[in-house]
């Protein structure tokens, strides 16, 4: 049973072989405790009649009498006071009966055999053919004393029906197997498709079509999967722009310190011009320093929530702090910076969230224009507390506001060539309030400026 196809049908035919089995149990049951007995007493008056109507009638003939009775649908076995007897109508499977128990009906007694017939567990005394299984009764007639057994003749009951019932039966396994198996290909179809659909995402191809429109559970397991085989795609994309960008972002500097320590080997160059390059090598090192302190902590963050270490501390005096260590690079950009911020105590991790507040403030410093304005306001709402970033700098469309949290994303170079940046400092500071549990979401116009909505818990 290697396929889930070939364990259905086996399994699905178990169950039905097993209700089988049990329906035969309880029924055999049912027969032996309720059937039994009423079909005793019925049988008990019916031969009680027949030997009565005997006695009544001794001038009748009596073999033709009972030829009669058999002949609507019973076995009779009739025996005198010395042994003889002789059958009427089918003849029984098992003629064996004690010479006691005849003797004990020609004295009077009535022999209860259906009643008393031995409780077989898959034998039902109902088919049983036999001649203990019958009514025995005393028997008079023209002066002479009989024992008389009696028992519906079940074959010539049955004589068309159990035909009718036989195919019946036969009929109702084989549909019942036929059903089975198309059913089973039927519902196992999804499956094997989705499966098709597992291998095809292994090998890389997120492409898969499935079945979405069914209401059942396994139309929503493909929806499930679709999304997931979409998401995988994105994260693939992502996994390898995040590699392109990594390897420009780290090979670029590296190439300007291969060239200009190059440049410092010629002995020709002026001392300015070696001081120039000197600066840029050292540049492009603090460069690469960012860059690796960024992605240390971005896989620090990505691993796991231990990276954080809650306590509680006061967020707006951390901000101000912030602002006042800015004053210089606001005043030498000559921007107008006007807040509103309260002393609020939250519950986080004081490091990560300077991170957050560094990471805004320096890119509404950087992305400004000359003689802009920044504005930053806190305030607490409920269990909340709201803190808002807003400048009038280059601003953004909708499709970089839209994907300006992921790593290494960069607005049009266009607009900002000259500013340097990473790409990672916006993903950085979504990352780490994710873990605290809150959301960012920003608002931006071109040559408008941009606005940074910060809400975490304040516990």
């Amino acid at each position: 049973m290697k396929t889930l196809y070939v364990k259905f049908i086996v399994i699905t035919t178990s169950m039905m072989l097993i209700s089988f089995i049990l329906a035969f149990l309880v029924s055999n049951s049912y027969y032996h405790q309720k059937v039994k007995p009423v079909n005793d007493q019925k049988n008990t008056k019916i031969a009680l009649n027949i030997a009565a109507f005997a006695k009544e009638h001794p001038m009748t003939n009596l073999g033709n009498y009972l030829e009669n009775i058999s002949a609507v649908g019973y076995q009779l076995y009739l025996v005198d006071t010395r042994g003889n007897g002789h059958f009427f109508g089918e003849r029984f499977r098992d003629q064996i009966l004690p010479r006691s128990t005849i003797q004990r009906v020609i004295n009077g007694d009535i022999y209860h055999g259906i009643l008393d017939f031995p409780r077989k567990t898959f034998v039902t005394g109902f088919f049983a053919n036999e001649l203990q299984n019958t009514i025995g009764v005393p028997l008079e007639h023209n002066g002479k004393s009989y024992a008389l057994f009696i028992r519906p003749d079940i074959k010539f009951l049955f004589k068309e029906m159990h035909v009718l019932f036989g195919w019946i039966l036969l009929l109702a396994i084989s549909l019942t197997i036929l059903m089975v198996l198309i059913l089973t290909k039927f519902l196992i179809k999804p499956i094997s498709t989705l499966t098709t659909a597992t291998k095809s995402l292994a090998n890389g191809n997120y492409h898969v079509n499935l079945d979405v429109k069914r209401g059942d559970e396994l139309g929503q397991l493909s929806r499930s999967f679709l999304q997931m085989a979409r998401r995988l795609e994105q994260m693939d994309d992502v996994r390898k722009e995040f590699i392109s960008n990594i390897s420009h972002d780290i090979q670029s500097p590296l190439s300007n310190i291969k060239g200009y320590s190059n440049l410092l080997n010629n002995d020709s160059i002026s001392k300015a011009l070696r001081t120039q390059y000197v600066s840029i090598i050292n540049g492009e090192i603090k460069r690469l320093s960012s860059l690796t302190k960024q992605l240390l902590l971005l896989a620090s963050l990505d691993r796991n929530e231990e990276a954080v270490k809650k306590r509680l501390f006061n967020v707006g005096e951390q901000i101000r702090g912030l602002i006042r260590n800015y004053q210089w690079a606001i005043s030498e950009k000559e921007l107008m910076l006007s807040f509103s911020i309260p002393d609020i105590e939250i519950l986080g991790d004081p490091d990560l969230l300077e991170t957050v507040w560094d990471n805004l403030l320096s890119n509404a410093i950087k992305y400004n224009v000359t003689n802009g304005s920044i504005e930053i306001s806190m305030e607490e709402r409920g269990k909340s507390v709201i803190v808002t970033f807003v400048d009038t700098g280059i601003g953004m469309n909708d499709r970089e506001a839209e994907r300006i949290f992921e790593r290494f994303y960069r607005a049009d170079t266009s607009r900002t060539r000259s500013v340097e940046g990473t790409g990672l400092g916006l993903s950085i500071v979504s990352s780490i309030v994710k873990l605290h549990n809150g959301t960012i979401t920003v608002k931006s116009k071109e040559k408008a400026g941009s606005t940074f909505i910060i809400k975490l818990p304040v516990l």
